[in-house]
């Protein structure tokens, strides 16, 4: 079963709204495998719901973040996935710095588009901020999957 870790700061906006985004497309894929899909936060406090706009942006397109619970980056998580996207750089930079045996299964969400920037984080904005960036990570996630995919059971088959 290929594993994708999606990952932001504190695990409450972007890596939630991208977990239950991509859990989505795979099931209107109709994927045979199934898919492990989880996320996880570089500087969460453990526990925390999923914030109130991020909330609200999965139920304007229909899915549920209400159980989601927030928890921190460590190395036995990192090591159960074959696939790790971060929503920024930095994620990915310190990661990389701190896990270089996992490196290669670190990338950042929009190198599965071929392109190289940060999806902002909506913490603490309106409705429409979390509502935009839920977008961005919908068309990164549904113009990416054919990578994400190719890495996931590239990494799973090593």
């Amino acid at each position: 079963m290929p594993a994708v870790l999606f990952v932001c700061t504190a695990n409450i906006c972007r890596s939630p709204m991208a977990s239950a985004i991509f859990e989505a497309i795979v099931q209107e894929k109709g994927e045979e495998q199934s898919w492990k899909v989880e996320s996880a936060g570089t500087w969460a406090a453990e526990g925390q719901p999923a914030a109130a706009g991020s909330q609200l942006a999965m139920e304007s397109k229909g899915l549920d973040t209400s159980k989601h619970r927030s928890r921190r980056i460590k190395r036995e998580l990192l090591e159960s996935f074959d696939l790790i996207l971060t929503m920024e750089r930095s994620h990915k930079e310190a990661l990389q710095f701190e896990f270089p045996d996992l490196a290669d299964r670190i990338y950042l969400l929009s190198e599965m588009v071929d392109r190289i920037s940060d999806v902002p984080d909506p913490i603490g904005g309106a409705y429409a901020e979390y509502e935009k960036t839920a977008n961005v990570i919908d068309q990164i996630l549904l113009d990416g999957f054919n990578r994400i995919q190719e890495l996931a059971s590239k990494a799973e088959s090593e």
